[in-house]
C-alpha cells in the first residue's frame, strides 16, 4: 500500500485538488476569485509546453536513423488519429439517436460573426503570416508543421551526428526538468480553477443544459474504460491493459484539471516512457496529438449539434452526422490546445447547420463546450497515450511491449 501511494501519490494529490475546488465552488458563490490560481499554473505551463513541442518533434525526427523511418511514423499517427476520432463520433452519433440531449428552450442573443472560407480554414489552420506569431498555444499546429520542417531539415544535413541534433535533444531535456518543477503546482493550480468553474457554472450545470451535460459525462468516462482498453489491447497485445490502467489516470487527470491537451504533454512523455514506448514514438505521436487527436471534441461536437438540432425541430440524420464529424474534426484542429478554445469550431458548425439562426446557436455551442471542456480534454489526451500504443505496433513490432515486459524481468530476448 505504501508503494502504491508512493508511485501515485501525484495522481491522489491532484484528484483532491480538483474535488476541494468543486465543494468550494459549490458553497461559495464568490469562488471565481480563486480562477487566478488555476490560470498562473496554466500560464506557466504554456510558457514552457509551448517551445518543448517545437524542439521535441524537431529532435525526434532529427535524430532518428532514418527519415523514412520518422515519415512512416508520422502517417501512422495521422490515419491512428483519423480512425479513432471517427469511431468516437459514431459511438456518441448512435447513442443520441436513441438519447435525445435537447430538453427546455433555451433562447441566447449574440451578435452574428461571419463564417471563414474553405480557403481561409486552410490558410489559418496551417500557417502563420509572421514567424513572431508562430510561438503561441494558438498556433500548436503550425509550430508542430515547423518543427517537422525543421526536424527533416537536420536529417538531409546528417541527422543524429549533426551538433544541432544533439542541441534540439538537450533542449528537449531541460524543459522536460522544468515542467516537472512547475508540476508540483498543479494541484492548487486544479484547485483553483475548478472552484471557479463550478462557482460560475453550477447552475447551468443544474438546469438547461443537464442532461446534455450528465450524457456527455458519462459517455466520456465509458469511452475511456471500454474502448481505450480495445486500442492498447490491439497496439500493445497480452498484457497490454493493465499496463495502460496503470499509467492512464496521470495524464487523464492533468487533462481533467487544465482542459488543454498541450498542457499534459510532459505527463504523457513520462508516462509513456514508463510504459517503454521508444523515445523517437512518442516525440512524434504525442506533440501531433495534442492537435490532431480528437475523439473527445468529435463525441462534443455531435452532442452540440444533436442539442441544436433537437431545438430548432430539425431532424438530425446521418448525412447531417457526417457533414458534422467531417467539420468538427478538421476546424478544431488549430483550436484544440487551448483551454476552451472550441469556438473556431463552434462558429463553423453553427454558420453550416444554422446560418439565419447563428445570434442563438452559436452561444448555445458555446456554452455545452465549455461545460464538456474537462472530460472532452480528458479523452484528447488520455487517448494520445493510448494512441502510442498503436502506433507502437505498427512500427516498433506486434511484441514491442511484450519485449520491454521481459527485459523489466530480466528475460533476455533470443
Amino acid at each position: 500500500m505504501a508503494k502504491f501511494l508512493k508511485n501515485n501519490w501525484f495522481f491522489f494529490t491532484m484528484i483532491i485538488g480538483i474535488v476541494a475546488g468543486c465543494l468550494v465552488g459549490r458553497f461559495w458563490e464568490g469562488a471565481a476569485v480563486l480562477e487566478p490560481l488555476g490560470t498562473l499554473f496554466i500560464n506557466m505551463m504554456f510558457c514552457v509546453v509551448v517551445p518543448m513541442v517545437f524542439f521535441s518533434i524537431s529532435s525526434a525526427i532529427a535524430n532518428m536513423k532514418s527519415a523514412k523511418r520518422a515519415g512512416k511514423l508520422m502517417g501512422t499517427t495521422v490515419v491512428t488519429f483519423m480512425c479513432t476520432t471517427i469511431i468516437a463520433s459514431v459511438i456518441m452519433y448512435v447513442i443520441v439517436r436513441f438519447v435525445p440531449v435537447y430538453i427546455g428552450d433555451p433562447v441566447f442573443t449574440a451578435e452574428e460573426k461571419e463564417a471563414m472560407s474553405a480557403g481561409e480554414m486552410i490558410v489559418g489552420f496551417f500557417t502563420k503570416s509572421d514567424f513572431p506569431e508562430l510561438w503561441s498555444r494558438r498556433s500548436i499546429l503550425q509550430l508542430i508543421i515547423a518543427g517537422i520542417f525543421f526536424g527533416f531539415g537536420v536529417q538531409m544535413c546528417g541527422g543524429k551526428e549533426t551538433k544541432v541534433a544533439q542541441l534540439l535533444e538537450e533542449i528537449t531535456n531541460v524543459l522536460m526538468k522544468v515542467i516537472k518543477i512547475i508540476s508540483y503546482y498543479a494541484p492548487i493550480g486544479f484547485f483553483g480553477f475548478f472552484a471557479a468553474l463550478v462557482a460560475q457554472h453550477g447552475t447551468d450545470l443544474m438546469t438547461n443544459y443537464a442532461k446534455a451535460i450528465i450524457l456527455y459525462y458519462i459517455v466520456s468516462f465509458a469511452y475511456m474504460f471500454l474502448i481505450f482498453p480495445l486500442y492498447a489491447r490491439f497496439g500493445g497485445g497480452k498484457g497490454a491493459v493493465k499496463v495502460m490502467f496503470q499509467h492512464l489516470f496521470r495524464p487523464a487527470a492533468v487533462a481533467f484539471g487544465t482542459c488543454s491537451s498541450v498542457a499534459t504533454i510532459p505527463t504523457n512523455m513520462e508516462v509513456s516512457e514508463d510504459t517503454g514506448i521508444s523515445k523517437d514514438v512518442t516525440d512524434i505521436v504525442l506533440p501531433m496529438g495534442a492537435t490532431m487527436n480528437m475523439d473527445g471534441s468529435g463525441m462534443s461536437a455531435i452532442i452540440k449539434v444533436a442539442f441544436l438540432f433537437g431545438m430548432f425541430g430539425m431532424n438530425f440524420n446521418s448525412a447531417d452526422a457526417i457533414l458534422a464529424i467531417i467539420v468538427a474534426t478538421v476546424s478544431s484542429v488549430a483550436m484544440s490546445g487551448i483551454p476552451g478554445g472550441g469556438g473556431t469550431g463552434e462558429l463553423v458548425l453553427c454558420s453550416l447547420f444554422f446560418p439565419q439562426a447563428l445570434p442563438i446557436a452559436f452561444p448555445i455551442a458555446q456554452a455545452i463546450g465549455d461545460l464538456v471542456d474537462p472530460p472532452a480534454t480528458m479523452v484528447n489526451a488520455a487517448g494520445d497515450y493510448v494512441a502510442s500504443f498503436i502506433v507502437s505496433r505498427f512500427n516498433d513490432g506486434k511484441d514491442w511491449l511484450q519485449k520491454k515486459l521481459r527485459r523489466d524481468q530480466g528475460v533476455d530476448d533470443l
